[in-house]
């Protein structure tokens, strides 16, 4: 995304910015998480975003799905997974600022919201997907411990992610490959004239090589 635009927007609606905004969104996970285990409340089932429960009025799960905790079948992983995305969240924000993560992270939202009108229901799973993949975009000789033990930098990971959403779209119908697109339009926005542009500069360099054998 041009900086000179994010610059101008960022004047203008900079002070309207929400400061450590993953950190909210994790903690409201961990409080629907924790509403599930001790109480036997399915709040993530009130919550997710489900377009039939939508038009019949539940309007809430427009954005509420945002705060569903990843549902690994574990609470371990979970409480990891949510972990994590806080890590990376803020990571981001420390980068660009939050003004720039909290633009990216709505352009995110909108971008699920239009995949969820395709397939009827949607989680924030490629959202927080391309949030990842941002960070190994930013961050590529970050470490995690694969399995707690195994020392992987995110860079590969993101590989592997990457090779994996490739796979869902070659694979799935035309909706739902138009709603992981959608999805992660962010990445596009955010990152697209820059992979454009290095594109540009390896066609120049491989162009002077050949005017100067």
């Amino acid at each position: 995304m041009n900086n000179n635009w994010l610059s101008k927007l960022n004047r203008r609606f900079g002070r309207y910015a929400i400061h450590n905004l993953m950190l909210y969104i994790v903690i409201a996970q961990a409080v629907v998480l924790g509403a599930a285990i001790v109480l036997q409340i399915n709040l993530a089932g009130m919550l997710d975003f489900y377009l039939p429960a939508i038009k019949a009025g539940q309007v809430w799960r427009l954005i509420t799905f945002i705060i569903v905790p990843p549902s690994s079948g574990n609470i371990i992983f979970t409480a990891l997974a949510m972990y994590f995305s806080w890590l990376i969240g803020s990571s981001l924000e420390n980068e660009w600022g939050a003004f720039k993560f909290n633009l990216f992270y709505l352009t995110g939202i909108i971008g699920t919201i239009l995949g969820g009108f395709i397939t009827q229901t949607t989680t924030n799973t490629y959202l927080n997907l391309s949030m990842f993949l941002a960070f190994a975009a930013i961050f590529p000789e970050f470490q995690v411990l694969l399995f707690f033990i195994v020392p992987v930098k995110v860079k590969f990971l993101a590989l592997i992610y990457v090779a994996i959403l490739v796979i869902s779209i070659i694979t799935a119908s035309w909706a739902v490959r138009v709603a992981i697109l959608i999805s992660v339009l962010n990445l596009f926005l955010y990152f697209g004239p820059q992979f454009i542009e290095r594109i540009r500069q390896q066609r120049r360099r491989v162009q002077w090589k050949r005017n100067f054998r």
